[in-house]
């Protein structure tokens, strides 16, 4: 009897581990094995405070993450559409997840340690050592045994030295494929492409075969400080400094602001500088030109080139950002004949607004709400880096009066109409940044 139990507590142990892969991981990483960040902060000071609410840091605090996260999860009923819901936590919350809590989007948030709710962070990073594949967040670590043993933290310095860890260089943290691992994400099941930012550009120009011309994520996310975007369509000056507070003078050391899009989340905390940055950037990414040839015979051409992003505009989860264009044409007495793509008094766009993002369907042609479901990709309407799209508006025929025709290239994290929905009237209200404008008078 008591060898059949045993046989059974086997086959249970078994199957569990074959339903539950992040199982053996768990296992393998102990949380005592990270450092905080804040012990990382001591030595390092400057890129601590960079790093410090970017959105590595708040990428479980987001709240706009939060929200829409648990809305994408609630009242799901198939089994393989929860599971992609459940997954956000891999990437958002890594440290969690290989140390054992948080394993899914609902285990209990206010159970989740310190130094794994300080998101993607530097004893995360540092501790890599490769990836079994581009996507999905499938980083090697070889973290050391907490303070007293912290053990190798790797870089893109061979001469590094330390009093407190051992160091060592790492081609593959001057390599763009440490950000794929996840700015790159498949359904877990299904297998649908639903964040393609390092694959858009891996194919794109920027990765260039000749070393002079090749820009890599790096090359713009971390030469980026206040008053300088640094993307590939401005300067982008290396950064002369300390890597820590008692090193050598470098030529350059990699800024830690990893600066993005999302200028709300920033402001939400309370650092101005870095949503400064967001717009800087936004306001860097594109151009818009206009050609008014045809205006009078009701036809208006717009050209959007991407000129300064190494991805597609936009980028990161596609269906839920907005990138739109907002057309005017009124007269010089200041009435407005057209208008494309101007929100409401509740910040929603009317329908027609000629809008960049993707939308995924349920396998039946059908969009879907909620990314879990996504088993195909109906459209992706982007652009891609140094590409151009060219938008023809059919517009009222003028005759003989004198127009104004304002064309911009708007942006917004998320639909404010979702936004509603997820958390209630206004709870997060998003701004609308400008990232090109021109205006014309014929």
């Amino acid at each position: 009897m008591k060898f059949k139990l045993y046989k059974i507590s086997i086959i249970i142990l078994m199957i569990s581990f074959l339903l539950n892969p992040d199982f053996s991981i768990a296992e393998k990483y102990k949380l005592s094995r990270f450092v905080s960040p804040e012990i990382c902060g001591d030595c390092h000071s400057d890129i601590y405070n960079q790093w410090e609410n970017s959105m590595h840091n708040l990428s479980q605090k987001d709240p706009i993450y939060l929200k829409l996260s648990e809305f994408i999860l609630k009242g799901l009923t198939e089994k393989d559409e929860i599971a992609e819901a459940e997954s956000c936590v891999k990437c958002h919350v890594p440290i969690g997840v290989v140390t054992g809590y948080p394993k899914k989007l609902s285990d209990d948030k206010s159970k989740i340690p310190h130094i794994a709710e300080e998101g993607i962070q530097c004893d995360y990073c540092h501790s890599a050592i490769g990836a079994e594949k581009k996507y999905n967040n499938d980083l090697k670590l070889d973290p050391g045994y907490g303070e007293d043993d912290p053990g190798i933290k790797r870089g893109p310095y061979n001469d590094s030295e330390s009093d407190y860890h051992e160091t060592g260089f790492s081609e593959f943290h001057t390599n763009s494929k440490i950000c794929g691992t996840c700015h790159n994400v498949k359904h877990v099941v299904f297998n649908t492409d639903l964040e393609t930012t390092y694959e858009e550009w891996e194919k794109g120009p920027y990765n260039s075969d000749n070393p002079k011309n090749r820009i890599t994520c790096q090359g713009c996310h971390m030469y980026q400080k206040p008053g300088i975007p640094s993307t590939g369509s401005t300067k982008r000056p290396e950064n002369k400094g300390y890597a820590s507070d008692d090193g050598p003078v470098r030529d350059h050391v990699f800024t830690h602001y990893f600066t993005g899009a999302s200028s709300y989340v920033h402001e939400k905390f309370g650092d101005k500088t870095k949503a400064s940055m967001a717009e800087e950037r936004l306001k860097n990414a594109a151009s818009v030109s206009i050609n008014t040839e045809q205006i009078k015979k009701g036809k208006l051409f717009i050209t959007i080139t991407n000129i300064g992003a190494g991805h597609f505009l936009p980028t990161g989860v596609t269906d839920i950002r907005q990138m739109w264009l907002n057309v005017t044409i009124s007269n010089d007495k200041q009435k407005t004949f057209y208008t494309s793509g101007k929100p409401d008094l509740n910040g929603y766009l009317p329908d027609g607004t000629i809008i960049y993002n993707t939308v995924f369907g349920d396998g039946n042609g059908k969009p879907v709400v909620k990314i879990a479901k996504a088993r195909e990709i109906l459209k992706d309407k982007r652009i891609p880096p140094l590409g151009s799209v060219i938008e023809t508006l059919a517009t009222p025929i003028f005759k003989s009066e004198k127009l104004t025709i304002n064309v911009k290239l708007l942006y917004r994290t998320a639909p404010q109409k979702l936004l509603d929905l997820v958390s209630g009237k206004d709870k997060i209200k998003l701004p609308i940044i400008t990232m090109a404008e021109i205006e014309e008078k014929i």
